[in-house]
């Protein structure tokens, strides 16, 4: 890709033209290509996000406790939802990949368009500081903070709130397989109620915390 064209994306998918297009081009790179990572960027970018949500959640909703805030917070800076900002923003046509990371479908993996998202927001703080990584994160993740008319709850935790309502046993997850290259992995994870047949469900994920969490989640829409 081209200075310009790189240039271009960039002023529209993070809303500021970049002062130094290297610096946006590592952000891009992943390790299989060669040269300079996004990982110290991502590093960086990672606790940036961070911030700024825990900002914007405070100021948000004035009356949640803690524990909400909590909940709220680790939605919004979760990979996924990282992941799903980046491919509404073009990320994956714009990866650095190395020709057998690219064969494996590390295009599109959630870590690695999450961790791109948040190597970009690194970029963006140190070239406009807080403000512009504030600006950026409040349009792209405007929606999924007003679309939460409740603090949600981890899937996890609401599986295991349901269990003991329901006078279960804790629910156990078991890792039934992983796949794919060790930049591009995938989680088969399976996770039951002991003593209830009916209560079991299967899941993928990028991660074994992603497959649990998409087991869970797939558990208690059948249990509803």
């Amino acid at each position: 890709m081209s200075d310009a064209a790189l240039v271009s994306w960039i002023t529209a998918a993070l809303g500021r033209a970049p002062g130094d297009a290297a610096l946006y081009r590592r952000a891009l790179t992943h390790g299989s290509h060669g040269g300079d990572t996004y990982e110290r960027l991502e590093f960086l970018g990672d606790r940036v996000l961070g911030l700024v949500a825990a900002a914007w959640l405070y100021e948000r909703f004035p009356d949640e406790p803690e524990g909400a805030l909590s909940r709220r917070i680790n939605a919004i800076v979760s990979r996924e939802t990282c992941a799903e900002v980046g491919r509404a923003i073009g990320v994956p046509a714009h990866l650095r990949l190395g020709k057998q990371a690219r064969d494996d479908g590390a295009v599109d993996s959630d870590n690695v368009v999450g961790d791109v998202v948040e190597a970009l927001i690194g970029a963006l703080f140190l070239e406009g500081g807080l403000a512009a990584a504030t600006a950026f994160v409040r349009t792209n993740w405007s929606g999924r903070v007003e679309a939460q008319a409740q603090a949600p709850r981890h899937p996890k935790s609401a599986l295991q709130e349901w269990a003991a309502a329901h006078r279960c046993r804790a629910p156990v997850y078991t890792l039934d397989a992983r796949t794919g290259a060790h930049h591009a992995p995938r989680f088969t994870v399976s996770v039951a109620l002991p003593g209830r047949a009916d209560a079991v469900a299967t899941a993928e994920g990028s991660s074994k915390q992603e497959a649990e969490t998409a087991a869970a989640r797939a558990l208690l829409e059948k249990l509803s």
